[in-house]
């Protein structure tokens, strides 16, 4: 009766409370990092190429926070900083949240900043463009220092130069000192590449983003993580399907074809679940808000024993090489020396 008689006379306050009543139910379950901060285990992807107009991707990202999103994955390398600053100033205006500390926000080390001298002016560039004063984690994009011209896309293995891994980590635990990033990490490194790490860090890696989905498990690297505390995402959990390097190895897999269809589950559903299951956290795109709305959905329901058996099945590929990388003069010749011995 209470709120017939509020709708009556304000029914936009009736409207939003029982928006934010839905969106409390959609809760996405948390993990505690090694840093001590709480990370969603579901985060919206934002890299895609070419992007789309700042202005629409600031729209796609305020419908994310709308249906229930609150971690969301970002790079200087993708261009999506700014739209997701906006994004976030625009959901606080029309009260989907009530301030940014409420959304859990990662961004990216690019390669030509890679350099102990570097890392700190990045990191100020990339809250320039967010609009805030921290990042909740703050990665190295990759384990590879490319020269300061090099082109964003198009760079080969000619402008990979030697990184000083010790000496950029201690300026990512500066950023961390200074409050500019609640939690600093890592992507794309190997097991030996993190233990390297471990010698000379103080703090330690919170996380480590890398490829996995059904077709990528990841196994060995997992293991080594838990070992040491430090926290695996997933990026391209679908496959990346659509990407310059990306494959239908998930989207098209008979496997995880045949259980959708014995669950009532959409494929994708499958795939996220099935992560989820392996401990691990998910970063995954969609622009369009009904998938979104659907990638949400994998927390209430799980993979039975026979099912997690059959998906071990899978033919195991990794989808994205990083072969621009190598070359026979520069610091990687080969795709072994890059991922060393994670397989």
């Amino acid at each position: 009766m209470f709120l017939q008689a509020v709708y009556m006379e304000r029914p936009f306050v009736v409207f939003t409370f029982l928006r934010q009543v839905l969106l409390t139910k959609m809760e996405i379950p948390e993990v505690l990092l090694s840093s001590g901060q709480k990370m969603p285990l579901l985060g919206m992807g934002t890299a895609t190429f070419p992007l789309p107009p700042p202005h629409q991707v600031t729209s796609i990202l305020v419908d994310a926070i709308e249906v229930g999103y609150r971690h969301f994955d970002s790079a200087a390398v993708y261009a999506s900083e700014e739209p997701l600053g906006r994004a976030v100033t625009e959901a606080i205006e029309r009260g989907l949240i009530k301030s940014r500390s409420e959304l859990f926000i990662t961004s990216k080390l690019w390669c030509t900043d890679n350099h102990p001298d570097l890392v700190l002016p990045a990191l100020k560039n990339t809250l320039q463009k967010l609009g805030m004063e921290y990042v909740d984690l703050y990665l190295v994009h990759w384990p590879v220092r490319l020269r300061k011209e090099a082109p964003i896309f198009e760079f080969s293995g000619e402008d990979v130069i030697p990184w000083d891994m010790k000496g950029t980590w201690a300026a990512m635990e500066e950023c961390c000192r200074l409050g500019l990033a609640r939690s600093i990490g890592v992507s794309n490194f190997s097991s030996k590449k993190l233990s390297q790490l471990l010698q000379h860090a103080t703090i330690p890696p919170a996380v480590n983003q890398v490829e996995m989905n059904p077709a990528w498990h990841q196994v060995k690297l997992r293991g080594f993580c838990k070992e040491k505390g430090i926290h695996v995402t997933a990026w391209s959990p679908l496959g990346a399907n659509g990407a310059f390097w990306g494959s239908l190895a998930v989207v098209d897999n008979p496997i995880l074809k045949e259980i959708s269809t014995a669950k009532g589950k959409s494929l994708a559903q499958v795939a996220l679940r099935w992560l989820h299951q392996q401990g691990v956290s998910i970063v995954v795109k969609s622009f369009n808000k009904e998938r979104m709305k659907e990638n949400l959905k994998i927390f209430d329901w799980e993979l039975t024993d026979n099912e997690l058996a059959k998906i071990k099945q899978i033919l195991q590929h990794r989808g994205c090489p990083g072969q621009s990388f190598v070359h026979h003069d520069g610091p990687y010749k080969s795709l072994e020396e890059l991922w060393d011995d994670d397989a």
